[in-house]
């Protein structure tokens, strides 16, 4: 599509030349797509040029199209409205178009000139809970953006880093301590992660009774908050776990084992993977280290209280906790020594964090520290900031055991799934097992196409209803075309049609079948711009629009009604090409699509 545009472009070029005695390069000029409601595929606005060439704007369109019907094959037609040059492509480019397309692999890489070496970090779960809605659109943000960008031809590492240690971890295990007596996930009958998830609830639950008790003895609200029994506990127990209790070190391991038992099914579950796995616990020592380095350079500083801060006024932030008065780490400490092992590791061009816009100073803060250290990566480090997602009752909060659970949630999308499926009566000849199979791959791709469609910047509302619907801007209707079109293949491939016609003598094209060469022409743009902006919504619309244009022409056009045999297999070609466009398009977004339903 882009050397059909850049041909048309070259074309208009040497028509001004002709036309007009001017020069305007073929790079000055910008061609849209023609508005649905005129006649055209190209469009070019031609106010910019009344200055340079001395005319009125529909002059110029006029006496342009005129020379480039009569000098330039390309283009068949024209029209001029205002302003407007709408430019009709002859239907033999449209066919060579396809052709070409046609004859290209579906995993060819779309070369952008970005980064080469990458390395995603997406999911980032803490061992004190199990994974819910927000991390839903974490994960699959992460895991789209590290296929989009690979589509690209770069090398992609997917990374996960697990907060497996510090305060919050330490609140479920003094709690379990307490008041667990022991139980393990099988006796509760529960997955791991739930089962530690249940005591950090417990864990504020006892901890804001003690608050509150305090406050009832004239305490004041921020000391009593810093004085409760249950936090100083905590916090006794982060630093034996630091200085390397074996008791304390003993319980954190068999708590974390469970919960990488619940993530791992989560994961799989979901359909999400990861090439490396890092652990704060590994990686906070290094964080230390780079702290000592900061110190030692002077870029850093120690309060009198032996808490150790960088100034970062000048970049326009603040004094930033770097390492806690007792010794203990901080986040950022982690994050100082996990970057510089990615760097290590992989040696990536571009470090790309997939976290919620709530950390946005966290990580301007983390990229300034590195610059500071003198750190070759510290440019590297991109921050895809996400909104964060809000239910219709408002916003979720773990601690208060006000989440929606992950598990819960694709189960949810599921039964729905299978309700609206079998009350359309789409599952006609599936076995059992085949069904079960179906509801799932709908449920997922309606919950994953849900939270990916929205532009990733900006915040959410979830509604599960919505989003397992068979019509409208849904995974499941996207999915749906799908099988419709493999089921046009299989009669095909029953009635000996091929999908690789010889189209020299197609007759002229209906404009819905212009319409589905020009969607499918735009797969390589949209990749490269949704590589670009590491957002994947760009290709969820992509999606969308290819099984809507594709809904139209089916409706349109018949297929195997075709008297003309050169038609029909052009037909059952273009049918068989949105299909591959769109299961590569659906796989970009982790999201599959079924053969039958």
């Amino acid at each position: 599509m882009q050397q059909l545009e850049n041909s048309i472009k070259a074309a208009l070029s040497a028509a001004i030349q002709q036309a007009f005695g001017a020069q305007v390069p073929a790079e000055q000029l910008t061609l849209q797509p023609t508005r649905k409601d005129f006649a055209g595929s190209f469009t070019l606005v031609t106010f910019p040029l009344t200055k340079t060439l001395g005319k009125g704007p529909e002059q110029i369109g006029q006496a342009l199209g005129e020379w480039l019907v009569a000098n330039e094959a390309r283009v068949s037609g024209f029209n001029v409205v205002k302003g407007f040059l709408n430019l009709e492509i002859a239907d033999r480019e449209w066919v060579r178009l396809f052709t070409e397309l046609s004859q290209r692999p579906d995993n060819a890489p779309v070369p952008t000139g970005g980064p080469q070496h990458v390395v995603v970090e997406y999911s980032s779960p803490n061992t004190n809970k199990p994974l819910h809605l927000g991390h839903l659109r974490n994960n699959f943000l992460g895991y789209s953006v590290a296929e989009i960008l690979k589509a690209t031809g770069a090398t992609v590492t997917k990374a996960n880093l697990v907060n497996d240690r510090g305060i919050h971890i330490c609140k479920s295990m003094l709690a379990y301590q307490e008041f667990g007596h022991n139980e393990t996930p099988e006796e509760a009958g529960i997955k791991g992660d739930h089962l530690i998830g249940k005591y950090y609830v417990l864990f504020e639950k006892h901890y804001r009774e003690q608050v509150r008790q305090l406050e009832t003895e004239g305490v004041a609200s921020d000391i009593a908050k810093r004085q409760a029994p249950m936090m100083l506990e905590a916090q006794d127990m982060l630093r034996a776990w630091e200085a390397g209790d074996e008791e304390v070190v003993s319980l954190w391991r068999q708590m974390n084992g469970w919960v990488y038992e619940g993530f791992d099914e989560t994961y799989a579950t979901i359909g999400v993977d990861f090439d490396k796995m890092y652990y704060e616990s590994e990686t906070y020592l290094l964080g230390k280290e780079r702290v000592e380095e900061g110190l030692q350079k002077g870029v850093f500083f120690r309060k009198d209280d032996g808490s150790v801060w960088v100034d970062l006024k000048e970049e326009g932030l603040d004094e930033k906790l770097l390492l806690r008065a007792d010794g203990t780490s901080v986040y950022i400490t982690q994050d100082l020594g996990t970057a510089e092992l990615k760097y290590q590791d992989f040696g990536y061009d571009l470090s790309v964090y997939v976290i919620a816009d709530e950390q946005n100073y966290h990580m301007q803060v983390l990229k300034a520290v590195l610059k500071k250290l003198g750190k070759p990566y510290a440019d590297a480090i991109y921050h895809l900031s996400y909104g964060m997602v809000d239910l219709p009752s408002g916003k979720m909060k773990s601690r208060e055991g006000t989440v929606v659970d992950a598990d819960e949630l694709v189960q949810e999308v599921t039964d729905a799934a299978r309700q609206a499926t079998n009350e359309l009566g789409k599952i006609e000849g599936l076995s059992e097992q085949e069904a079960e199979h179906l509801y799932r791959m709908l449920g997922l791709g309606a919950l994953k196409y849900y939270l990916l469609k929205v532009d990733p910047k900006k915040r959410m509302l979830f509604n599960p209803e919505e989003s397992v619907q068979l019509q409208g801007h849904t995974g499941p209707f996207i999915q749906y075309s799908h099988a419709r079109i493999a089921a046009i293949r299989r009669k095909a491939a029953e009635l000996g049609l091929s999908e690789t016609a010889d189209l020299a003598s197609l007759p002229a094209l209906h404009e819905t079948e212009v319409g589905m060469v020009q969607e499918l022409a735009r797969y390589s743009s949209v990749v490269t711009e949704a590589a670009n902006t590491m957002s994947p919504a760009i290709i969820a619309q992509y999606a969308y629009d290819l099984a809507k244009a594709y809904n139209r022409f089916y409706t349109e056009v018949p297929v195997f009604g075709e008297v003309d045999e050169t038609k029909r297999n052009f037909r059952v070609a273009l049918s068989a090409q949105t299909g591959r466009m769109i299961k590569a398009s659906m796989r970009l977004l982790g999201i599959d699509v079924p053969e039958r339903m």
